[in-house]
C-alpha cells in the first residue's frame, strides 16, 4: 500500500515500512494545500498534530483506508467522518505514557516545593529560604480523572510516594490495585489535595474544568493539566487560582499554542498565566522525549505491520 507521511517521524518507521512492502512517501514539511492536491492515490496517512484532517481531506482522499496518529490523541481527525468512510484510526497512546507520567510528577514536585521560583531567585542572588519553604506529598491525596495509558502511568509513578491515590474513568471499571483506588468524582470531590486530568479531548471533556467542577471540591487544590488545553475552561479556572483556591496549577497545554495568533481573551489568560508564580507552564512536552519520539514511530509500525 501507498503510505503519505505529512509530519517528521523516526526513521525506524520509514524503513520499517519499507522493508515489509509498503510504498512511502515522506513529506514531513507539506503543507495544507499540497497534501489536498497529492493524497489522493495514497491508501495510508501518518499525521501528527498540524493538519485538521477534516471533510475537505477526506474528499480528496477517495483511496485512504488508514489513518496513524503518531502520537496520542485523535483530536485533530474527524472520527465520524472517518468512520462513516470505513477509514481504520489508529494511534500510539501507550507509547508515550511513561514520558507523560514522568513529566506529570516533576510538574507537581515543582509546585510543592518551588524549584521554577527558587531557581530564578538564585539567579537573582536572591537566597530566600523560608519564602520557598515547600510541602511534602506524603499523605496528599491525588484525583486523577482519566485512567487509560498516562493516567496509569502517573499512578504508577507516584506510588512510592505513599500518597493515596484516587481514579476516576467513565468508561473503566474494576481498576483498583494496591497503588489506586477506584472512585467516583463525588468521592474525588470531598478528599483530593490534587487534581490530574488524563482525559481525552472530546464534546465530552472541553471544558469540562469549569466553576461547576470546581465548586464541587472541599479543599483547596493543585491543578495538573497535560492532556488537552480545551480540557480546561481557562478565564473561569483563572478565577479559582486568583482567589487561592487553586493553590497552584501545572499547564503543558493551552486551548491555543500557537502564541502569535492569541484571542483578545486568549491573550489576557496567557498574561495572567506567565505572570503568576503559582502557575508552571511548558509548551506541550509531557510526551515528548528522545525515547517516546522512537516508541511511538514502533508502535505505528507494528500496528500497521498487523493491518497489512
Amino acid at each position: 500500500m501507498k503510505v503519505l507521511i505529512i509530519d517528521d517521524v523516526a526513521d525506524l518507521l520509514i524503513t520499517g515500512l519499507q522493508e515489509i512492502g509498503y510504498s512511502v512517501t515522506y513529506l514531513p514539511n507539506i503543507n495544507r494545500a499540497e497534501i489536498i492536491a497529492l493524497i489522493a492515490p495514497f491508501e495510508v496517512l501518518v499525521v501528527r498534530t498540524k493538519t485538521l484532517i477534516d471533510n475537505e481531506i477526506f474528499e480528496a482522499a477517495q483511496n485512504l483506508k488508514i489513518i496513524a496518529r503518531a502520537g496520542s490523541g485523535l483530536d485533530n481527525i474527524d472520527l465520524t467522518i472517518a468512520a462513516q468512510r470505513n477509514i481504520n484510526c489508529i494511534n500510539a497512546g501507550e507509547a508515550n505514557a511513561d514520558a507523560v507520567g514522568e513529566f506529570t510528577l516533576g510538574a507537581l514536585l515543582n509546585l510543592f516545593r518551588n524549584i521554577n521560583i527558587a531557581n530564578s531567585q538564585v539567579q537573582n542572588k536572591i537566597w530566600d529560604r523560608e519564602g520557598n519553604r515547600g510541602i511534602e506529598l506524603n499523605g496528599k491525596t491525588v484525583g486523577i480523572i482519566g485512567f487509560g495509558n498516562t493516567g496509569k502511568a502517573f499512578a504508577k509513578k507516584l506510588s512510592g510516594f505513599e500518597v493515596n491515590i484516587l481514579a476516576y474513568d467513565k468508561y473503566l471499571s474494576n481498576y483498583s490495585n494496591q497503588n489506586v483506588q477506584e472512585a467516583n468524582l463525588a468521592e474525588i470531590f470531598e478528599k483530593a489535595d490534587i487534581l490530574s486530568l488524563h482525559v481525552p479531548l472530546t464534546t465530552e471533556t472541553k471544558n469540562m474544568v469549569n466553576r461547576n467542577l470546581l465548586d464541587k471540591f472541599k479543599k483547596k487544590i493543585y491543578l495538573l493539566n497535560m492532556c488537552r488545553g480545551e480540557v480546561v475552561n481557562m478565564p473561569e479556572t483563572i478565577e479559582y487560582i486568583n482567589n487561592n483556591i487553586i493553590l497552584g496549577a501545572a499547564f503543558d497545554v493551552l486551548e491555543n499554542e500557537k502564541l502569535t495568533t492569541l484571542s483578545n481573551q486568549q491573550q489576557k489568560d496567557f498574561d495572567y498565566l506567565i505572570n503568576n508564580k503559582k502557575v508552571v507552564l511548558s509548551p506541550h512536552i509531557a510526551g515528548w522525549t528522545f525515547e517516546s519520539y522512537e516508541k511511538i514511530a514502533q508502535t505505528i509500525l507494528l500496528k500497521l505491520t498487523d493491518l497489512k
